[in-house]
Formats: C-alpha cells, structure tokens, sequence
C-alpha cells in the first residue's frame, strides 16, 4: 500500500519540542497515580515496587517500537495512522474507532474523579444538579479552549504539566525525608495472577504516550520530535511513580485500605493542611489530563476522516482557528453524557484493554514496516529492533490474558459495531 507523508495542508504545526514533552507527561501523570498506589500494595504489598518496575520495563519496549514506527510519519494520527499503513485499513479503521471510545471513556472516568475530589471541598458536588452542573462547565471550557487555537492549547498544557510536577515532585520529595524504613520488609513472592494484575493496572498508569502521539500533525518537525519526547517523558515519569510508591508504602501504616492514599499519606507528615494540599493537586492532575484527552480525542476523528474512513464533515477545520471543530464538538458531547452516566474503575480496565491491543500492533509494525519499500524511511532506527518488537507483543499479550471476561466481551462488542461502521463507508464510496 503505497504512503505519502504529505502533512495536512489545514492544520498548525503549532506544538513545539518542550510542549509535546509536556502533553506526553501531563497525560500519563494522570489520575491513576492519586488511587492506585494502595490498590497494588493491597495486591503484592512491597512488591508493588518490583510491579512498578516491570510496568516501566514493558513500557519502554513499547515506546521504543513506538519511536522507531512513529519517526516515519509526520501526519495526525498515532496508532490509528501506523495500523493502517501497516496492516490494512480494516485494522487501521478498528485500532482507530476503538483507540478513540476508549479516550472518551477515560475522560469520562477521570471526569467523575475530579467531581469526586471537588466534592471533599464542596459536599453538595457529589450529586445532583451542582455535580452535573460542574461536569458541563468543566467540558465546555476544555472543548472551548482547545476550538480557538491548538498553540495556546499546548501552552496551557505545558502550565498543567509544570504544576503537576511541582506539587507531585514536592510531596515525594518531602515524604522521603519521613519515611519509616521498617515498612519495606519483603513478605514472601508474591503469586503469579495478583502480580500480573498489578502490572495490567499500572500499564494504564504509565500509558499516555499513545495518546500524544495523535496530532503529530500539529507538531513540529514530528519525526524528530515524537521519538525524543517519548524517551525523555517516559523516563521523568518512572521515576516520579515510583518515588510516590515509596512514600505512600513509608509513610501510610494502613496502607491497603487508604482510599485515597496521596491525601492520607500527606496527612501524616504534613499534618490536616496536607490532606487539603493534595486534595487540590488531586483537581490539578486530573484537570490536566482532562485537558490533553480533549487535545489528542478529536484528532483522531479528524484521521479518520481525511482517509475517509468517516464522513468527510469530520475533517472540515475553522477557517480561522485551524482546529477540527466539529470533531471537538462531536468529542465534547460523547464525554460529557459519558461523565454524567458513567463509572471510573470500569472505563479504566476497559481502557487498558485496548490500549494493550493497539501496543501490541504498534509493536508488531516495525518488522512490517522494515519490509516495506513504499512508507517512508525510519528517522530513528532501534537496535535489535526485531528482538524488542517480539518481546513487547508476546508482553501484551501476557497482560492481555490476565483480563476478566466483561471488559473482552465489551472491546469485542465494540469491535463489531466498528466492523459495522467500516463496512458501510466502503459500501457508501462504491461506485454506483
């Protein structure tokens, strides 16, 4: 299938180097760092640090395939785009469609957990109209921000990006100096099926580079910047995830029952206040995340559509904002009504799911890539290329079987109405 790497005519390459390092940082520090750290000391206690490394080793293996299929393409697209180069459109159309429920399904759940937390300084936010009333202000604003421009979109994110790593790297930093070194005796190994959960929960953790790498065409000279950013982020936040397990598991007796183990952990070495401090770092972090989702979700409906594999309405851009408007408006309703009706936990299994499928095709297109005469060079080529991208696949697909039955009868679910979806635009583009 032959590939041109022409750049869309319609959108701003307004994303530079140090903001795209920033989107991929701000969506993985996302919300999965406030709840999960008692969740995986409760699975495999102490060695939820081994779990966290784990997690960072299959991830790096994921994101170096992802560097080397992702320096050949400077269109919008991430996943989506190296899919369907890859393996067809058909493959191409369901890593797409599925690639983007899931983005509205985790901001829907991450919205629900800003609510939630918003709720701790404001009780009558936990429900009713307050709570729906919230949710509507919060997608308007984001939908509104990212419609007028993506340059001054990736400007705020970068801000979001900063104050996270701040007030994160802050309550790492000062709960190390509190830490109580008794509590990281190790008990015995764990088992086989709680460690392989707890690394499942932590890929979503650590996910986010996926996301970023959707509107390559608003970056920068992509194919040079995409790979970096990759490296450099991936390797911040290892280290910042793990710095707060240590405190969390040193600090927090209790940990395994803590529901929200930041905000309790604060409390015992910053006192009450601390409790409030996280507390807005907890609205700040999924803020953040919420805003890069918004960025990257209509990005994808814009792919698709300008390979028409959705209406071509989809990838009309404002003639003065240069943003996909109509995706961002499409986007921003789906999330909003998900927000109100839908649940948190469940959207982010469901969430992980397909995000490890699309892992694993990502990393399967190197070698099918390599072999290819008609896509465009590698601008970064990974040693042992073939070796790493068959370690990662046979890696996702271990986690992969680790999944309950009810999230793969849903990604299935979906997958047959997105078959649907691609057999009715093809139908439609026949000639008469």
């Amino acid at each position: 299938m032959a590939h041109t790497t022409n750049s869309s005519p319609t959108l701003l390459r307004g994303i530079g180097r140090f903001d795209f390092i920033a989107l991929i940082i701000n969506i993985t520090i996302g919300a999965g760092i406030l709840g999960l750290p008692a969740k995986l000391y409760t699975l495999v206690g102490t060695w939820s640090l081994l779990a966290y490394g784990m997690s960072a080793l299959v991830v790096t293996l994921i994101i170096l395939c992802f560097a080397e299929v992702s320096s050949r393409f400077s269109e919008t697209g991430g996943p989506y785009l190296y899919a369907r180069v890859a393996f067809g459109p058909l493959i191409g159309f369901e890593v797409g469609w599925l690639f983007w429920l899931s983005r509205i399904a985790a901001f829907a759940s991450i919205c629900n957990l800003f609510v939630n937390y918003a709720s701790l300084l404001r009780p009558q936010l936990a429900g009713g109209w307050e709570r729906i009333g919230l949710m509507v202000a919060l997608v308007a604003s984001l939908a509104l921000l990212n419609y007028i421009g993506v340059q001054r979109s990736a400007r705020i994110n970068t801000i979001f990006t900063v104050s996270k790593l701040l007030v994160i790297g802050l309550f790492a930093v000062a709960g190390l100096f509190f830490i109580d070194t008794a509590a990281f005796s190790l008990p015995p190994l764990p088992a086989y099926s709680p460690f392989s959960q707890a690394v499942l929960l932590l890929i979503f953790t650590f996910s986010g580079f996926d996301v970023a790498t959707i509107p390559s065409g608003e970056v920068q000279q992509p194919q040079r910047t995409v790979p970096l950013s990759l490296l450099v982020a991936i390797g911040t936040v290892a280290l910042l995830f793990i710095a707060v397990q240590i405190v969390c598991i040193g600090t927090l007796p209790d940990l395994a029952r803590s529901e929200r183990p930041l905000a309790d952990a604060a409390r015992q070495f910053m006192g009450p206040a601390g409790a409030v401090f996280i507390t807005v770092v907890a609205l700040l972090t999924a803020l953040g995340t919420l805003h890069a989702l918004m960025l990257t979700g209509p990005r994808l409906l814009f792919a698709m559509a300008e390979q028409k594999q959705l209406p071509g309405w989809l990838a009309k851009t404002h003639p003065r904002f240069r943003t996909p408007a109509l995706a961002i408006f499409i986007t921003a309703t789906l999330q909003l009504v998900l927000a109100i009706t839908g649940t948190f936990l469940y959207a982010l299994t469901l969430s992980t799911l397909i995000r490890l499928a699309y892992f694993a095709l990502t990393s399967a297109a190197v070698p099918v890539l390599r072999a290819r005469s008609d896509v465009p060079p590698a601008r970064f080529k990974l040693i042992g290329g073939r070796l790493i991208s068959g370690l990662a696949v046979l890696l996702c697909i271990w986690l992969l079987s680790n999944s309950s039955g009810r999230e793969a009868r849903d990604v299935a679910i979906a997958g047959g109405v997105g078959f649907i979806i691609f057999a009715l635009m093809n139908r439609r583009q026949r000639p008469s």
